[in-house]
């Protein structure tokens, strides 16, 4: 490995000399090897064979030894991998039928779990491969393109990340550039899983790992706009295998809908490429009263007579994403699209049934920095996540009620707010591996003082094959 990687960081500047002192007039075989898609290139062209009609399939391994270096529960690291496996079948390649794709995915998780839980104990979560050990199924599903690809139909067991507040330029499953989780999938979104010490009612969000039974549909009246909207089930299935495909009205339902622009992205558009979507999501289920659960629990502990207050009906957010090149080495025919980047993504819920009530985040990616490096990733990000008012509220009167019976005020922090920045280079030393060295600051772990920031270390590796 040390060979490829030493030829892999050396082998743009040192190929055009190479090639006058053997005499060879093409790239040679360890050249192509690490210029092709894929580790294992073509299967001896069986991948070729079978995308010719209509099966595609992808390997993609991620690993991870996220460190906590300092602050936060303790110290200490661990190691975290990720197996995913995708498989799509084009309809019209298979059997004619224009326009219909089915897909299927599936993922190997394993390592040593949890990791922020553990040593960081932050809501925002600094890995994107924490998250508990199994090999389940990802998604599946079937899509339907009609009027000349301007309606789309999709059904199935699905993710809502696949298809809402999905960036277009900083992050993807395939290309990891930020590991914090918040920056993948906002951590306010979050705010539908049942607060950990409130009482459950059993409802969630369908994002990777997870998914839900769900029904999509899309409009792209022009190829610069589209609309959409879906409709999940209201509790994620959590089982190890991830096929349980049951609806429970109980649970609820969770509609999600989103408008979205796109600028400079047609082709022969000259301009610099943006895109910006606006969105919400609600949610049918019963939502606990964050100030009337939290000082009833304290109340009860005490023997004295409390009331939670009525649970709330539904649950709700509105968000905003914007995106746009701030500045392009070449023109929009350029692979790599080197050059920088900017991102900016804020979100709002109520405070009075969620854990957070406001979510900010943003950053800038930089591609091709370094001279001959066209396709390594810079990235810097920062994010604030706000605890719900009426928590907090809830803390400062359990602790001015325990002060006037003599006890000591459970809380030592009032909660307050969630923060991080992280800083990661992504090397791409051959189309199909990367390695990714990544610094992060975590403000208030948990959403208050109470344990002390961390600062964390993560090495990510990423394979294609």
């Amino acid at each position: 490995m040390n060979t490829v990687l030493v030829l892999a960081l050396v082998s743009p500047a040192m190929q055009p000399a190479a090639a006058q002192e053997t005499g060879q007039t093409g790239p040679s075989g360890v050249r192509r090897w690490m210029e092709q898609d894929y580790m294992l290139g073509d299967w001896g062209g069986l991948r070729t064979d079978l995308s010719r009609h209509g099966v595609d399939f992808e390997f993609f391994y991620a690993a991870s030894v996220p460190a906590n270096l300092h602050g936060g529960i303790q110290t200490g690291a661990v190691y975290q991998g990720a197996l995913l496996m995708l498989l799509t079948l084009d309809s019209e390649k298979l059997v004619g039928f224009e326009g219909g794709q089915f897909y299927v995915s599936s993922m190997w998780l394993h390592g040593e779990k949890p990791f922020s839980d553990d040593y960081i104990g932050d809501l925002n979560k600094v890995n994107l491969l924490d998250f508990p050990n199994s090999f389940r199924l990802w998604e599946l599903s079937y899509q339907q393109k009609l009027l000349d690809d301007k309606l789309t139909l999709k059904l199935g067991q699905m993710s809502v990340d696949h298809d809402f507040i999905v960036p277009e330029y900083y992050n993807s499953l395939t290309s990891l550039t930020l590991l914090n989780q918040t920056f993948f999938f906002p951590t306010l979104a979050f705010d539908l899983w049942d607060i950990p010490g409130y009482p459950p009612r059993y409802h969630g969000l369908p994002s990777t790992p997870y998914a839900a039974p769900a029904a999509l549909v899309r409009l792209d009246p022009i190829p610069q706009l589209y609309a959409q909207a879906a409709v999940y089930g209201g509790y994620p299935d959590q089982s190890s295998s991830g096929t349980s495909f049951l609806l429970s009205e109980s649970e609820g339902a969770l509609f999600f809908f989103e408008i979205g622009y796109a600028l400079n992205q047609q082709e022969g558009d000259a301009g610099l490429q943006g895109s910006y979507k606006l969105g919400g999501f609600y949610h049918t289920g019963r939502f606990v009263d964050v100030y009337g659960a939290g000082t009833s629990a304290f109340l009860s502990m005490a023997g004295l007579p409390a009331s939670a207050g009525e649970d709330h009906h539904g649950d709700y957010a509105a968000y905003l994403l914007a995106e746009q090149q701030l500045y392009r080495e070449l023109d929009n025919t350029d692979p790599a699209k080197q050059g920088l980047a900017g991102f900016f993504r804020v979100a709002g819920a109520p405070s009075d049934r969620n854990l957070a009530q406001f979510g900010i985040d943003g950053g800038f990616v930089y591609k091709g920095l370094i001279p001959n490096r066209d396709w390594d990733t810079l990235a810097l990000a920062a994010s604030y996540l706000q605890i719900s008012d009426d928590i907090r509220r809830a803390q400062s009167d359990i602790n001015s009620a325990a002060l006037a019976f003599g006890a000591a005020p459970p809380f030592s922090s009032i909660s307050d707010y969630e923060a991080a920045i992280e800083l990661s280079y992504k090397l791409q030393l051959t189309a199909w591996w990367t390695v990714q060295p990544d610094f992060q600051y975590v403000f208030h772990p948990g959403g208050s003082a109470a344990i002390s920031d961390a600062t964390v270390f993560i090495i990510q590796t990423t394979l294609r094959f």
